[in-house]
């Protein structure tokens, strides 16, 4: 059978060479011409057959499988009209990665992770429960192994696209296995392994592989492929996993059609999900959050029921949301109770994402996201009691994510509000042209922080953008 892997700038190069690597004849095909000489030598080297576009498919027959990013808008009919003839399939890239690891991970607690938001915050809160299990992590923040509480980087600049998960378990397999050890024969495996559980984030939908898939919610349900699919149908991909914690909201309003048999919800509000929030003390540092869940269904096929109460950094709704998420995903996992509060009690957010700091004259408090929205940037905003101590700083940066960011709707918003409101970034400036009321706009985001510091005063900053770059000012 052939592989055609479509789209070679979201990992079609990975997994190219990992389906090469299996024996597999794979044909490849540059859709946004933006391979670069070093991965078209790759694909020259392992021989991956370029093809020049969907017309050279009249120079096959026989069964074909089209392998493709969820996200392109690829139809049938652009395979079809250039070879009728052509017994194809599509799967996602997603799937492909499914195959391509075959039974990696069954013998660890593997965690997936999609949703519209809260994927990162997830990931680092599943990190500090699993951490005695040196958890292997693909991130937006990177591609990071723990061991024995040292933090390792694999990798820094790494998307969480599906082939990524497979570039993040070769990595770590690098690391575990060096080419000088094993030849001078000090190592005792050539498969050893440092890490014993997986934690993967995804933007849009998983693989399959996670024991348990956490959807952590369809906040806004956005269009991809050029209006032909949606968030929502990308992430039912959740559901291949053998076990779901899904948002109770966004199951009902999106999913209510799905047979699956381990899916538990959690929410905010609904008392008829699995697991909900009893009652929740809300603070800047540590929330304290009591949940009731009920008739779990765990990995193995226990039934679990129970109250548990936690504290951690949860100033908001939508990161108690999140706090609910994992907490449910634990307990599908097994996790016992003691482990869960201990491991959320070490959570103190993520620097430079969502965070809190002092110097003990003001507080400092940080939401950057790619994926910043309305509602995000309203729930940020709910977090503060006392707007009148604040600044509060909005923009961000274009080109983050498929999601764009609703300017019509975020002004108007900004507009209903009476607080020292800021706009700053390419994405303040615009916000700050749609609305009626003038606002203090500085286009540099650092300066709003010097600001800040010289008036004593407290600053709330909500920036749409990639993690790493405000990280480094």
């Amino acid at each position: 059978m052939n592989n055609l892997v479509v789209d070679l700038t979201h990992g079609g190069v990975k997994i190219s060479v990992s389906l090469k690597k299996k024996g597999e004849n794979v044909l490849a095909y540059d859709i946004y011409n933006t391979l670069n000489d070093e991965d078209r030598r790759m694909l020259e080297a392992y021989g991956v057959e370029l093809l020049d576009d969907l017309g050279d498919l009249e120079n096959f027959n026989g069964r074909m499988k089209v392998i493709y990013p969820v996200h392109l808008p690829l139809t049938h009919e652009e395979i079809s009209e250039n070879n009728p003839d052509l017994d194809y399939t599509f799967i996602t890239h997603h799937e492909a990665i499914r195959e391509i690891l075959g039974e990696w991970g069954c013998d660890i607690p593997v965690v997936e992770i999609t949703g519209v938001k809260g994927k990162t915050s997830c990931a680092f809160m599943l990190k500090e429960i699993l951490f005695d299990k040196n958890p292997l992590i693909l991130s937006s923040l990177g591609a990071l192994l723990y061991e024995n509480g040292r933090e390792i980087v694999l990798k820094k600049n790494i998307s969480i696209t599906p082939a990524n998960i497979k570039e993040t378990v070769d990595l770590a397999y690098k690391i575990a296995n060096p080419v000088c050890e094993i030849a001078e024969g000090t190592a005792e495996s050539e498969n050893l392994r440092k890490y014993s559980s997986a934690i993967f984030e995804s933007s849009l939908g998983v693989s399959g592989i996670g024991d348990v898939g956490l959807l952590t919610n369809i906040c806004e349900n956005y269009p991809i492929a050029k209006n032909r699919s949606s968030a929502s149908e990308a992430k039912r991909q959740v559901f291949r996993c053998p076990a779901v914690a899904c948002e109770k909201e966004s199951f009902d309003k999106y999913y209510s059609d799905v047979v699956h048999p381990k899916i538990n919800t959690f929410s905010l509000t609904d008392n008829a999900a699995n697991l909900y929030a009893k009652s929740v003390s809300y603070s800047l540092d540590k929330s304290e959050i009591t949940v009731e869940y009920r008739d779990v269904t765990t990995i193995s096929g226990k039934n679990l029921s129970g109250t548990l109460t936690v504290k951690t950094f949860a100033p908001g709704s939508h990161h108690v949301s999140n706090v609910l998420g994992v907490i449910l995903t634990a307990l599908m996992l097994e996790i016992k109770e003691e482990k869960i509060i201990n491991g959320l009690a070490n959570y103190n957010g993520i620097t430079g994402r969502t965070n809190k700091r002092s110097n003990g004259e003001f507080i400092i408090i940080e939401e950057i996201n790619p994926g910043i929205n309305t509602d995000a940037i309203k729930q940020s905003i709910k977090m503060i009691d006392d707007l009148d101590t604040y600044y509060i700083a909005v923009g961000g940066d274009y080109g983050i994510t498929c999601e764009e960011i609703d300017e019509d709707k975020v002004s108007h918003y900004l507009d209903s509000l009476d607080c020292d409101l800021i706009l700053t970034g390419d994405v303040g400036l615009s916000i700050a042209s749609k609305m009626s009321k003038n606002v203090k706009v500085m286009k540099e985001y650092s300066d709003i922080f010097d600001m800040a510091k010289n008036n004593r005063k407290n600053l709330l900053f909500i920036y749409r953008s990639d993690y790493r770059k405000l990280s480094q000012r």
